[in-house]
């Protein structure tokens, strides 16, 4: 007659595999759990932002800050839009705007009015790398280089004065006392008809 033997490596076995089991199931669970609240988006809580500035638009910027981070868009005034979060002083409020990356943008609390509720704190997204600098390449600079010289320069001498001639009326030779011209042309004019007539006299 035979006799079965129980082997003693199967209770070894379960002995593992119940725990092993029990712990899986339970950390599946709450990591289910930790994704499905992770994927739900704080806009299901239902607030939401409007603008109340008196200016005709607000920027919506990239993050919480206008000197860091740049502009992605605008929303007029008394439009509306989901609220996300906010920014740790409660500065800015993180929205859903469709024209920034990722679909979220970042306004200036002052200028909004958000609904009642609490809106967790939002971490801003990285820093933009900034623009490469251009560099000046030193030899090229110093050929533009002017090196101002030690040598003085001339100093602005006044030219001399000039002297002014001044023209006196001298009196002329047709004077008040003088003959008048009139007068030399008819004597002239009577010579000439004696001598004319005295050379007719004589001919005879």
């Amino acid at each position: 007659m035979t006799k079965n033997r129980f082997h003693p490596i199967i209770p070894t076995l379960v002995a593992i595999l119940i725990p092993l089991g029990i712990f899986f199931s339970t950390h599946s669970t709450t990591l289910a759990l930790a994704l499905q609240l992770t994927a739900t988006p704080a806009a299901d809580s239902g607030m939401y932002i409007t603008v109340i500035t008196d200016e005709p638009q607000i920027n919506v910027r990239m993050g919480p800050s206008s000197s860091i981070y740049p502009i992605v868009g605008t929303l007029l005034t008394g439009s509306t839009a989901p609220a996300l979060g906010r920014s740790q002083g409660g500065d800015w409020i993180q929205i859903e705007y469709a024209g920034a990356p990722n679909g979220v943008g970042w306004v200036y609390s002052p200028l909004v009015q958000v609904s009642a509720g609490t809106l967790r704190i939002a971490a801003p997204p990285p820093t933009p790398v900034p623009p490469a600098t251009s560099t000046i390449d030193p030899t090229l600079a110093a050929q533009f280089s002017i090196v101002p010289t030690s040598t003085r320069l001339p100093t602005f001498t006044p030219p001399p004065s000039l002297t002014l001639l001044v023209y006196t009326d001298m009196p002329g030779a047709n004077s008040i006392n003088s003959i008048p011209l009139a007068a030399v042309i008819i004597v002239l004019l009577i010579l000439g008809s004696i001598g004319f007539l005295l050379s007719l006299f004589l001919r005879r």
